[in-house]
């Protein structure tokens, strides 16, 4: 009875190692890392840490952007989105105490690269019009990427529940919004027709 028992299991134990073989070694799929998400709250928390280190990396790149900026309202832009930016680093904390969770901060590629990018734009730009609407670009693709960022860590919120943490980061959402509209105002009002202008002289 034993011998047919063991003979009954180790046909099953085999399929099944062979189907997990088969997916791990399937062409093209990255293999995770030992501490990778299993579940959305670890991918939420992640992405929590990911936007809590942009934030904090974006308040000591907004400074550089206003000191090369020349148009007043692009200057004051920047500076009022230096202020929201602060708020939004204190609001992401108060996101993680409400899901009991300590902050901290996980290093962001992404926002990386857009700051590096922004940097190599004052440097391929004169100081005028057209390093401004330089500036306005590399500062609305880093407004986009966090709009991205926040819309989804408020609709993962959403749907494990955390209420407090959707209202907060609604709030930042909405703020992210109004600094690009912003700043696609003060594009459209003038800087890129003046800086349209300096190709015909």
């Amino acid at each position: 009875m034993e011998t047919k028992s063991k003979k009954q299991t180790a046909p099953k134990k085999t399929v099944a190692k062979k189907t997990e073989t088969k997916q791990t070694a399937k062409k093209g799929v990255t293999k995770a890392k030992s501490n990778a998400a299993s579940g959305l709250t670890d991918l939420f928390e992640d992405g929590l840490k990911d936007i809590y280190w942009a934030e904090k990396a974006l308040v000591k790149a907004l400074p550089l952007m206003a000191k090369n900026a020349t148009s007043p309202e692009l200057v004051d832009a920047i500076t009022n989105h230096l202020t929201e930016t602060e708020e939004h680093i204190t609001r992401l904390e108060q996101v993680f105490e409400s899901i009991g969770v300590k902050a901290s901060a996980k290093k962001c590629d992404a926002m990386e690269g857009l700051i590096e990018e922004g940097k190599s734009i004052l440097e391929e730009t004169e100081l005028g019009v057209v390093r401004d609407a330089g500036i306005i670009a590399a500062s609305q693709k880093i407004e986009h990427y966090e709009i991205a960022t926040y819309g989804t860590l408020r609709q993962f919120a959403e749907t494990l529940g955390f209420t407090e943490a959707v209202a907060l980061l609604e709030l930042t959402l909405d703020e992210e919004k109004d600094a690009d509209k912003k700043l696609t105002d003060v594009a459209v009002s003038a800087i890129n027709v003046e800086a349209a202008e300096e190709d015909e002289n």
